[in-house]
């Protein structure tokens, strides 16, 4: 897009889940339809059908569904029998779920710093903070990019520690090696409506191909019970992905590949746009690899809160992921531990992205940004 071209009144708006929704308005509805017709609303043939489904997707032998990301992942540590008395190792730059998770099972998360420009967890400080408290190590996929996960494997191998992939951000990401999911021992994923594949609500997944485990989150779940109402051997909750959620899921998985296309080549617009812009960081790529499909595109620069209110007072909404990070939370007090999670966390601006995106909103943005250099530029 030409600047002389560009309308400064045009707003772009950083989630647009209308927008989402209309894209596959249709088949959503039908599938809704179908349930509501079917008179089976928890538990039922959608829920064990995209159970099935999804985890072919991920490459795994099983799929559970939960009530939601942060779910999948307690869930999981409690199958594994991770608790009081126990550490887990977590990446500081992440969201909170994955802090909160640990600590809900009365485990203790045992922070490490991060890779200063992509944020993912760093496998040697990981190797440096196992201690003989540890039972898991939490690698999170962050953005649409994959965590170290063959160093990860060696490390929790060598240990004898589960390695449990955080794959909220990455239902449509595999670098070469396998798709999330595939790497570890059990995986959670999140279906938050703003995830690449997002329900209408909350919803989530174990994935896993040890079929013990998967069997004890099914159990925990649903009271503990081994069956609809049947014995209960242990304590278990409630937390079950609801059919209309399956249904709904079913076929947007079903058009993931294609989706999956689409970011890539949204990824591709604005880096090629925005490359050439002075101080703004953008995501790094896999070494080797092509444009990974974004579940959010995060760009830094050094003056973060400037730069967003010039986008905004041009019509650009943004977001930041994550600022403060969990550490420096009230429920953890942790903070000045993990520098270069706190220097990323607080440069970090999520951009408008998804595939509801169109490339014109794409240049849109782009064209903001370029008009808040020029600005900056012209006070110097």
């Amino acid at each position: 897009m030409n600047l002389d071209n560009y309308d400064a009144g045009a707003g772009v708006p950083f989630c647009d889940l209308r927008a989402a929704y209309s894209a596959d308005a249709e088949a959503v509805e039908e599938a809704l339809v179908r349930v509501a017709r079917s008179g089976r609303y928890v538990l039922g043939a959608e829920v064990e059908a995209f159970e099935a489904e999804f985890a072919s997707w991920c490459g795994a032998r099983h799929a559970v569904g939960v009530g939601s990301g942060t779910d999948a992942l307690a869930l999981i540590f409690r199958a594994a029998g991770i608790g009081p008395g126990d550490e887990v190792i977590v990446p500081a730059y992440t969201a909170p779920a994955t802090w909160m998770a640990v600590a809900w099972v009365g485990a203790t998360p045992i922070g490490v710093d991060t890779d200063r420009a992509s944020g993912l967890i760093d496998a040697e400080r990981a190797a440096a903070a196992v201690g003989g408290a540890t039972r898991a190590v939490v690698a999170v996929h962050l953005f649409g990019r994959l965590a170290p996960m063959a160093e990860l494997r060696t490390l929790t191998d060598r240990h004898g520690l589960l390695l449990i992939e955080d794959a909220a951000h990455a239902h449509a990401t595999d670098e070469g090696t396998g798709p999330a999911g595939s790497h570890g021992d059990a995986a959670a994923f999140s279906f938050y409506p703003t995830k690449t594949l997002g329900a209408l609500g909350d919803g989530g997944a174990v994935v896993s191909s040890d079929g013990e485990l998967a069997q004890a989150v099914r159990r925990l779940r649903s009271y503990g019970w081994s069956s609809w109402q049947g014995d209960a051997a242990g304590l278990g909750g409630n937390s079950r992905l609801d059919e209309i959620q399956a249904a709904v899921l079913r076929n947007r998985l079903a058009n993931l590949s294609t989706r999956r296309g689409q970011l890539r080549d949204l990824g591709r617009r604005y880096r090629d746009r925005l490359s050439k812009l002075e101080g703004l960081g953008l995501p790094p790529l896999a070494a080797g690899e092509d444009e990974p499909p974004w579940h959010q595109f995060v760009v830094t620069h050094a003056e973060r809160d400037r730069v967003r209110r010039a986008l905004l007072e041009r019509g650009v909404e943004t977001a930041v992921h994550y600022d403060p990070i969990p550490p420096r939370l009230t429920a953890f007090g942790q903070p000045g531990r993990f520098p270069a999670a706190e220097d990323l966390a607080s440069q970090a601006i999520s951009l408008p992205f998804g595939h509801w995106l169109s490339a014109d909103e794409i240049d849109v943005v782009c064209a903001a940004l370029t008009a808040v250099d020029i600005a900056a530029r012209s006070r110097m």
